[in-house]
């Protein structure tokens, strides 16, 4: 006999939390798995912290709907919880004729997405705003911002258990197999399962695509390769040349090596795009000269000596290198035919942007188990 709880969320990380929470609100016993003893500790603590316009992703698709819907509702949020946030804005520099006919492209998806406040800036005006920035033009988005994410992630928590939901950490989930009335599920060492879900949500990032496998008898072909793009990211010591975040036009299988800030002002450069075989987090500082040729494209002041290795992160890629980035992945039964279970595969960025979309997305898909 099985112990037995309406939902288990597998996975603590931003977007983990923000379902948790969700189901929970809407009165539903959940409980938290997360193999760390933190929250947050992979992909949700290894990014820029951006709040995301919506701009890039084709029109249509769960990426820009789910952007654009949650960046209004994340606003929203950081100002109800008291969260560190800053609508900064970012400039999307072109350096040449062939660059500003793309920005041109990136305005049209951008509108087509629900986003309408991209404006261009000549040369001149560019200028004028960041003087040390080297331009053709540029689009500027008032709408981007940044976030303290793991106050959010914290905040994400404390609303999920005062509506009654639990985390168990250090907790791994070792086997899923369907029963009856939901989903049966084996953690750590045990042999037997020890609980029963009604609904699984499979949230768990970069392991998203191993806990799929673990579930006895799930059809293979609905878990998709799963690829590792490591983005480095370098720190600049000193002052920050702008106070806007400023990205390059976007490059194959990321945004390019753009230069961001934290809450307090420091800029940090990355990530960029490297594929390897295996999750690893050191940064080779023999990729300084990499990242110096990228940013002086934009800003040619760079004293190289103020670059110093900082940290990377792992994108959980479901495209191959060289193919179109693929859209989120949120599978339910309707889609695998599984009962009981809901997989996220693929959520990168802008996922911490589109968390509370896809809570209220998965809540709403799941409200009738």
């Amino acid at each position: 006999m099985t112990d037995k709880i309406d939902c288990v969320v597998i996975g603590a990380g931003v977007v983990g939390l923000a379902i948790a929470r969700a189901l929970a609100i809407a009165g539903r016993e959940t409980l938290i798995v997360e193999r760390e003893r933190v929250i947050g500790s992979g992909i949700s603590a290894r990014n820029s912290e951006v709040i995301h316009a919506g701009i890039y992703s084709p029109p249509g698709t769960l990426k820009a709907r789910l952007c654009v819907a949650g960046r209004h509702l994340l606003y929203e949020y950081c100002r109800d919880h008291g969260i560190a946030h800053q609508r900064c804005g970012k400039l999307i520099v072109a350096t040449d004729d062939i660059q500003a006919a793309k920005a041109e492209g990136l305005m049209l998806n951008a509108r087509a997405n629900g986003v309408t406040d991209l404006t261009w800036l000549s040369a001149a005006e560019v200028k004028r705003l960041e003087p040390e920035l080297f331009t053709t033009g540029a689009l500027l988005s008032p709408s981007t911002g940044l976030i303290d994410s793991h106050g959010y992630m914290l905040a994400l928590l404390g609303d999920a258990e005062s509506h009654g939901a639990t985390i168990a950490y250090a907790t791994a989930v070792t086997g899923l197999k369907a029963v009856d009335d939901g989903v049966a599920l084996t953690f750590g060492t045990d042999t037997v399962p020890t609980l029963t879900a009604r609904v699984v949500i499979n949230s768990a990032g970069l392991a998203a695509m191993d806990i799929a496998r673990r579930f006895g008898g799930f059809p293979g072909n609905f878990i998709p390769r799963l690829r590792y793009a490591k983005g480095s990211y370098f720190t600049l010591s000193g002052d920050s040349p702008c106070r806007h975040l400023v990205y390059p036009m976007p490059e194959p299988g990321g945004l390019g090596i753009h230069l961001t800030l934290d809450l307090a002002g420091q800029a940090r450069f990355g990530p960029d795009v490297e594929w390897i075989d295996e999750p690893e987090y050191d940064v080779n500082p023999a990729r300084t000269g990499h990242f110096e040729k990228a940013v002086r494209d934009y800003w040619p002041g760079l004293d190289v000596k103020r670059l110093s290795p900082g940290y990377a992160g792992v994108r959980p890629k479901i495209a191959a290198p060289g193919e179109p980035s693929a859209d989120f992945r949120i599978d339910g039964p309707e889609t695998h035919g599984v009962p009981g279970i809901v997989n996220l595969f693929g959520i990168e960025s802008p996922g911490l942007t589109a968390s509370l979309a896809i809570a209220r997305k998965v809540a709403l898909m799941t409200a009738g188990e």
